[in-house]
């Protein structure tokens, strides 16, 4: 059983303080991206198409963390900026399947050492094991949420 906090209503809850620090995060990338030509959502779904090549829309859109019709319009303005290309799939000719371009390469190559720098300037004040603990638990957050998607 979770023991009450004595301070509740005068501490934030834990849902709070993650969607602000997400704020926080995305208006840092926005800022950091502005030059680029895309939003913290279009370098997030590009920073997916690198760790797995190949991807549906769909499956995209799932990895990047936004609803599915939202992806749409985020894979035209990324084609229309040659940042992505599309290819139907040789083992099933229905399916559309997502690459990065050389450009998009080049854009996500750009810019990891100030999104690195974000980073680390996020957990600046924590140690190397609190690092790893936060990750670890935030890990843990999104699989217990990722077994009871909301209905």
């Amino acid at each position: 059983m979770r023991e009450v906090d004595s301070r509740a209503g005068t501490q934030p809850s834990l849902l709070y303080a993650v969607k602000q620090v997400e704020l926080a995060v995305r208006a840092h990338l926005d800022d950091i991206l502005k030059e680029s030509g895309v939003t913290a959502v279009q370098f997030t779904a590009l920073t997916v198409l690198r760790r797995r090549d190949g991807l549906t829309s769909a499956q995209l859109a799932r990895n990047s963390f936004v609803k599915t019709q939202s992806m749409a319009d985020i894979v035209t303005a990324l084609e229309n900026g040659g940042l992505i290309s599309r290819r139907r799939d040789p083992s099933d000719n229905r399916r559309i399947l997502i690459s990065l371009t050389e450009k998009g390469r080049l854009l996500l190559r750009r810019y990891d050492q100030p999104v690195r720098e974000l980073e680390d300037r996020m957990v600046a004040d924590l140690t190397a094991k609190q690092v790893r603990d936060l990750r670890d638990a935030l890990n843990h957050c999104r699989a217990a949420l990722a077994d009871h998607p909301p209905h």
